[in-house]
């Protein structure tokens, strides 16, 4: 604690939040002087916190006890002392600190997201490679509503009006909200958020910002505090942001596309060759991630909305189709040179929690080169019409049975990850089939 206990005195932090992620990616834990914080001898948190859907609900209380102790034992809470972050717009100088779960026997809950993108993590390092990410998260800003069965609209810019079409890479169209991502470029840099380009997407005020290669726990850690940073930066603004996967209709849905490499012990990208080519390992990586991503497929899609995404034609993957440079495609290979080569992953919505659709990306690629899988030939044209490979899931109750069923996720990602997960999401599913829709309303009420 004693690189902690520095960092905290020498930027004069009064208060820490002492948290985790669950399988949302909702930062869940405890708020407290930092006195308090490094008096603590381990910060505990029920472990049932990590079965706790998005509604606040529990999983059925039929397999509720299959998940975790009865008397539901406490977490023992470890700082990260390389994650360790400011929290900007806090009014007392705040520091947010991600911690691990640990059991009280020292062992790390299997259950935790951060900790399954360790685990990852652990099997490439047992084979001398060092995977680099580098996402591109997606998100709209809408006016503010307290009213859920209102379709969200554009907010207001610098003009005193909302956008009305697309802006695809509009420089004008993203100015409009330029004191917003003021704050949020000066509130990333003040927490130490690698981020890069901002980029107005195709949608009405649908934004996109790029983030810097490097290391996917750290960046993980990244994704995490930077939702959290522009709902903060909007709301300051007078706005919200979304990182729904498919927020309004008739609009592109928000991704999180994930360039991927690997390197070896030198630094050499295992993905080319010495004289430029692509390599096997390039092909099998691509052939893991076609062979093993539909049975993972709720850590890339995990909520009801998700799905709706790939229902369009025109800004989504509808299947695993992959090729050089093909924006069509699930997988995709950008124009690089050889020493950059790296595949694109545009499966994940900005929905997802991005510790889990790290581990599962990673883990399918992974799998992939040690099992030397074979990819399906490499396509040039439209992915949306290529017919010979098979289709993304449309529903989260289809995606979740083909992850329950997965004997190769339950041994890599553990038993007890995969039921808890399922369990976690078919719960939210369930709460969700309960909803009567405003479309049933409009056209079943008067008319069978």
């Amino acid at each position: 604690m004693q690189k902690l206990a520095a960092w905290l005195k020498e930027h004069n932090i009064n208060e820490i939040e002492a948290v985790i992620s669950d399988f949302t990616g909702i930062a869940r834990g405890k708020i407290m002087p930092s006195n308090k914080f490094l008096a603590e001898a381990g910060i505990r948190l029920p472990e049932s916190v990590l079965i706790q859907g998005v509604t606040g609900d529990y999983v059925d209380d039929s397999v509720y006890d299959d998940l975790i102790s009865n008397t539901e034992m406490d977490m023992v809470l470890k700082p990260d002392q390389d994650a360790i972050h400011k929290v900007p717009w806090a009014l007392e100088s705040t520091a947010l600190v991600i911690h691990d779960c640990y059991s009280k026997e020292g062992a790390p809950v299997e259950m935790a997201p951060r900790n399954l993108l360790k685990k990852v993590l652990a099997l490439y390092e047992g084979k001398g490679w060092r995977p680099v990410v580098a996402p591109e998260l997606e998100f709209y800003l809408t006016r503010p509503s307290d009213n859920p069965d209102y379709p969200l609209q554009p907010p207001v810019g610098r003009s005193g009006r909302p956008e009305s079409g697309r802006q695809s890479y509009s420089i004008d169209a993203a100015n409009e909200y330029d004191p917003l991502f003021e704050d949020v470029y000066d509130w990333c840099e003040e927490q130490g958020l690698d981020i890069d380009t901002l980029i107005h997407e195709e949608g009405a005020a649908q934004m996109e910002i790029n983030f810097r290669h490097g290391d996917a726990l750290s960046l993980a850690d990244q994704v995490f505090i930077f939702k959290r940073t522009v709902r903060e930066a909007a709301l300051k603004h007078g706005i919200n942001a979304t990182f729904m996967a498919k927020p309004i209709s008739h609009q592109p849905g928000s991704s999180m596309h994930l360039h991927q490499s690997v390197l070896d012990s030198k630094g050499g990208n295992i993905f080319t060759l010495s004289n430029g080519n692509d390599s096997k390992m390039l092909h099998h990586y691509v052939g893991g991630l076609q062979k093993y991503l539909l049975e993972s497929m709720p850590l890339f899609a995990p909520n009801v909305n998700s799905y709706r995404r790939f229902l369009s034609y025109t800004s989504a993957p509808v299947n695993l189709a992959w090729g050089i440079d093909n924006r069509t495609a699930g997988l995709r290979i950008p124009d690089s040179t050889p020493e950059n080569r790296r595949i694109e992953n545009r499966i994940a919505g900005a929905d997802v929690n991005p510790y889990l659709a790290f581990a599962g990306s990673l883990l399918c690629g992974y799998l992939g080169m040690v099992n030397d899988i074979e990819p399906s030939r490499m396509i040039s044209g439209s992915a949306y019409e290529e017919s010979s490979i098979e289709r993304l899931p449309l529903n989260l109750e289809e995606a979740l049975e083909r992850m329950e069923n997965s004997d190769v996720m339950k041994q890599t990602l553990g038993h007890l990850f995969v039921k808890a997960f399922v369990e976690v999401k078919r719960a939210e599913y369930q709460n969700f089939k309960q909803v009567i829709s405003s479309w049933e309303r409009e056209y079943l009420q008067l008319t069978v």
